[in-house]
């Protein structure tokens, strides 16, 4: 049986997946799919879920922040900043959910930070004119 390999690479690792049968993605255009032999393939995913099938005949999901995906030679290659992969779709929707919260909560505190900034600097820059 054809297969195909799947490198993943993240912000801090990289990991080699032999033998994948398929694999499933989303970019701004829509749902597609690679099977093994597929043409050359360049894209940006979607934030969201990925899924991709080993020989052993188990889905197992990719959760990620988006990413870059490249298909060529039968190797497909995805660099994203971060990812997450499990067997059991609900385990990792929840890594996901964590992971988007915790990002949105982290970008609610930079802007709260960054607005008490500007009215330090306005603040200062009132005295200095006055």
């Amino acid at each position: 049986m054809k297969s195909f390999t799947l490198i993943l690479r993240d912000a801090t690792s990289a990991k080699r997946i032999e033998a994948v049968l398929a694999f499933v993605g989303a970019d701004a255009s829509g749902s597609f799919g690679i099977l093994p032999g597929h043409a050359r393939f360049m894209t940006c995913l979607a934030l969201g879920l990925a899924r991709f099938r080993c020989q052993d005949g188990d889905w197992q999901y990719l959760a990620l922040p988006g990413g870059v995906l490249y298909f060529h030679d039968n190797i497909l290659s995805l660099s994203t900043r971060r990812y997450f992969i499990d067997a059991d779709y609900g385990r990792i929707t929840a890594a996901l959910t964590r992971q988007l919260l915790a990002e949105e909560e982290s970008l609610w505190e930079m802007k709260k930070s960054l607005a008490q900034l500007e009215q330090e600097v306005l603040r200062r820059l009132w005295r200095l004119g006055a």
